[in-house]
């Protein structure tokens, strides 16, 4: 009798996955030739009570050149650099290494582990660390270790902030379908405005709230991390970790879907971090109030309450919503969760500290 395998088939992947991989491939090999070597990038990650979730990417790069590693954090915030200015098309113009081995070192543990299709390493490492800001060493063959910051949770904690970025922390105010290709290809990060009072309100949430995680959640892509670290630092956010996307084309689609990154997303941390609740920060401008609704009707023990920023009849025609002409800070409850909606920090501030958040 003939034996059946019982291995599954490996999934197939998207055409258009599969002709990037082939063309990434060609370039790879080509650089190398080159002289081009492995460059580690690594990207703030989170953990709690004995796991953290290590972040970063591995990339060719001329010798002795490479992105810069993200600033360290220091006392809570980021450390500022001087950095030289940055055209958004440079983060793109890289060449991910896939299938390389990485080992992660965090505290006493190491693992191994192998880069996926775009270069990408997401690694939760099952160790204890103390609460605080903490440092992971993360390296691979031919090219410099690096250490990655994260940031992890105490157990007493209760509370954390979730921010989306653009129209939320950062003005974009551009139309949507030209907003990724203008912010990530052509834009100087010098250029970005920092959308009125939301550092100064964050920074008074993070007075407020001892110990509460600020996670930045968007669907940008992470070519674009470093540009975004670098923001927010030289506006005085709090430091926190960014929770982005990978570019291109997927496994089983053309491109990533930033809904569906985002809904996926808040469930994790819902699951990673069942005690805490949750401030969730957005902007009118798109689907933030639609996913947060649905975040808090699922998980209403995991929401604090939902802090929406209202754009400008201007600004949400271009962001392709209906314009509300009424930007009177506003509040109202919803079952379990507080809803606020105000046009810029200072708004969303007085209604946190009338609804006892500050």
């Amino acid at each position: 009798m003939c034996g059946v395998s019982l291995t599954p088939a490996a999934p197939v992947l998207h055409r258009a996955a599969r002709a990037e991989d082939a063309v990434r491939g060609m370039i790879e090999r080509r650089m190398r030739r080159r002289g081009w070597r492995a460059t580690i990038v690594p990207y703030t990650g989170y953990g709690g009570p004995g796991w953290v979730r290590v972040m970063g990417r591995v990339l060719l790069s001329r010798p002795g050149e490479g992105e810069t590693p993200p600033p360290g954090p220091e006392n809570g915030q980021m450390s500022p650099k001087k950095a030289k200015i940055v055209r958004g098309w440079r983060s793109f113009a890289t060449v991910a290494v896939n299938d390389a081995e990485v080992e992660i070192e965090a505290g006493d543990q190491r693992q191994v582990l192998r880069t996926d299709r775009g270069g990408f390493v997401d690694a939760r490492v099952e160790v204890d660390l103390p609460p605080g800001w903490q440092t992971v060493r993360i390296s691979t063959r031919g090219a410099e270790p690096v250490d990655a910051p994260v940031r992890i949770v105490d157990p007493a904690v209760r509370f954390g902030i979730v921010s989306d970025i653009d129209d939320t922390v950062m003005v974009t105010a551009l139309p949507r379908p030209l907003l990724a290709a203008w912010n990530t290809f052509v834009l100087d990060e010098h250029a970005r405005a920092a959308v009125p009072g939301m550092a100064v309100l964050y920074e008074r949430l993070s007075t407020a709230h001892p110990g509460a995680p600020v996670l930045y959640l968007s669907t940008g892509a992470w070519n674009v991390a470093p540009t975004l670290t670098r923001f927010l630092s030289r506006h005085l956010y709090p430091a926190g970790p960014l929770l982005l996307t990978d570019w291109g084309p997927q496994k089983d689609r053309w491109f990533r879907s930033g809904q569906e990154h985002k809904r996926a997303t808040l469930l994790r941390l819902a699951t990673e971090f069942p005690s805490i609740k949750w401030l969730l920060i957005g902007d009118d401008g798109q689907h933030d109030p639609e996913i947060y609704a649905d975040f808090a009707r699922t998980h209403p023990d995991n929401v604090a309450a939902v802090a929406i920023r209202r754009l400008s009849p201007a600004q949400a025609v271009l962001a392709g919503a209906l314009p509300i002409h009424d930007n009177t800070p506003r509040s109202r409850d919803t079952g379990a969760q507080r809803w606020l909606w105000a046009p810029d920090g200072a708004g969303l501030s007085r209604l946190m500290r009338e609804s006892g958040l500050l």
